[in-house]
C-alpha cells in the first residue's frame, strides 16, 4: 500500500515500523499507526461522561444495625430497648420479679435451664445507656456485616451459656461441698455482658490485625482491671471466659468466612 504526500514523493508505508500490539488485541484492517489499549478505569454508572473513577465512601450509618443489613443484631436491639423500657418504667415490685424469674442461678439452672438461659439474655444491666448497651451496638453490627447473622447469633449464644455455666456450676459444687452458703443458690445473674465480650472477641479476629488486636488488648485489658479490683469476681470471671470463647471461634470464622 503507497499513499502520496503533499509534495509529490512516495512514501512507501509498509516500511515504517510497526506499533507494539498487546497480545489479544485485535487491530482494525486498513488503519495504520493504531494506538495501543487504553488501560482499563473504572467508572461509576451514571456518572457524568462516564469517566468518574469509583471510591469507596465512608458510611458512619453502618455502624449502626438496620432491618435489611443486619437484622439480627437490629430485632435483638429492638427487643432490648423494650425491655430497658420496662425495667425504667414498671413498678419496682415487678421489674425485680421479671428479674429474679429471668436469673440463670444455681437454682433455676437446675429447674429450667433453656428458660432462664434465653430469657437472663432480653436485659440490659445499667439501661440502654450502659457501656455494655453501647457496645452491643457497635459490636454486633461490625460482627453480622462481616460474618452474617446466623453465626452472629452463634457466638452471642455460646459466650453467653458456656460463661453462665462456667461461673454457676462451681457455686452449686461450692455449696455442695458446705464451702458457700445456701443464699448463694439464688444468686442474682442476668444480662448481655457475656455474649457481648464474646462478640468482642470474635470480632478482633475478623478485623484486620492493625484494629482487631488493639481492639483486643484495651477490652481484655479492661476486663483484667475489673478482676484485680475484686468488686464481682464470679461476673468478671465470666466476662474474662467469655473473651477467651469468642477468641477460640477465629479459626472457625475465619474458615467459613462468606466473601
Amino acid at each position: 500500500m503507497e499513499r502520496a504526500d503533499t509534495k509529490g514523493d512516495v512514501t512507501d508505508v509498509s516500511a515504517r515500523p510497526a506499533a507494539p500490539v498487546a497480545e489479544g488485541v485485535r487491530l482494525l484492517d486498513g488503519m495504520p499507526r493504531q494506538r495501543g489499549p487504553v488501560e482499563a478505569v473504572s467508572v461509576r454508572p451514571g456518572a457524568p461522561g462516564g469517566a468518574a473513577p469509583s471510591r469507596r465512601v465512608l458510611r458512619p450509618w453502618r455502624l449502626l444495625p438496620t432491618p435489611t443489613g443486619t437484622p439480627f443484631t437490629f430485632t435483638y436491639a429492638t427487643v432490648l430497648l423494650v425491655t430497658a423500657s420496662i425495667a425504667a418504667h414498671a413498678d419496682p415490685t415487678l421489674v425485680h420479679t421479671l428479674h429474679q424469674g429471668s436469673s440463670t442461678d444455681v437454682a433455676h439452672l437446675v429447674r429450667t435451664p433453656v428458660l432462664v438461659l434465653v430469657t437472663s439474655a432480653l436485659w440490659v444491666v445499667g439501661g440502654v445507656t450502659s457501656p455494655y448497651a453501647i457496645v452491643f451496638l457497635l459490636v454486633l453490627t461490625a460482627l453480622e456485616r462481616r460474618i452474617g447473622g446466623l453465626r452472629t447469633a452463634g457466638v452471642f449464644a455460646l459466650g453467653h451459656v458456656l460463661a453462665t455455666l462456667a461461673t454457676e456450676v462451681p457455686v452449686g459444687l461450692a455449696v455442695l461441698a458446705g464451702w458457700l452458703p445456701e443464699s448463694s443458690l439464688h444468686r442474682l445473674d442476668y444480662g448481655i455482658s457475656f455474649g457481648v465480650a464474646a462478640s468482642v472477641g470474635a470480632l478482633a479476629g475478623v478485623l484486620r490485625p492493625w484494629l482487631g488486636w488493639p481492639v483486643l488488648v484495651v477490652f481484655g485489658g479492661m476486663l483484667v482491671e475489673d478482676l484485680v479490683a475484686y468488686t464481682d469476681p464470679m461476673t468478671n470471671w465470666g466476662h474474662v471466659m467469655a473473651l477467651a470463647i469468642g477468641v477460640a471461634t477465629w479459626p472457625w470464622l475465619r474458615r467459613r468466612r462468606p466473601v
